[in-house]
């Protein structure tokens, strides 16, 4: 059997975190959920996951900034990031994808469309 890819997910909102983790769960992924910002790194580094979704809005800590932090982390730095924002302005896309994201995704998000950016990034 093929070992199932390892997703860290991201988010603060309690309800978004649970909704991902239950959806790429049922879809036979390895979950790691993180709420704070500031533990993501660590985590990142200690479940060495195959893929990373990245809520821009954090507390503490800048979304953008934890996807360049992964960047440049040896490690990390070759795993893609999937962005998840509520605010996607005009502009936001460019400073994501500069920031390092391979993808992003504009909330609410739809669970097809969802599937189809974790799918396509790993």
């Amino acid at each position: 059997m093929a070992v199932a890819s390892k997703i860290l997910v991201v988010e603060d909102n309690d309800l978004n975190r649970k909704l991902f983790c239950d959806v790429l769960r049922a879809n036979g992924f390895e979950v790691e959920p993180a709420a704070d910002g500031e533990l993501v790194l660590n985590a990142a580094r200690a479940f060495a996951p195959d893929l990373v979704i990245m809520d821009i809005q954090l507390p503490n800590v800048s979304g953008l900034d934890l996807i360049a932090a992964i960047k440049r982390d040896a490690a990390l730095r070759d795993t893609p990031v999937l962005a998840v924002t509520a605010y996607a302005g005009k502009g936001d896309e460019d400073r994501i994808r500069a920031a390092g994201a391979a993808d992003y995704l504009a909330k609410p998000v739809s669970i097809g469309p969802f599937m189809a950016a974790v799918k396509g990034l790993l």
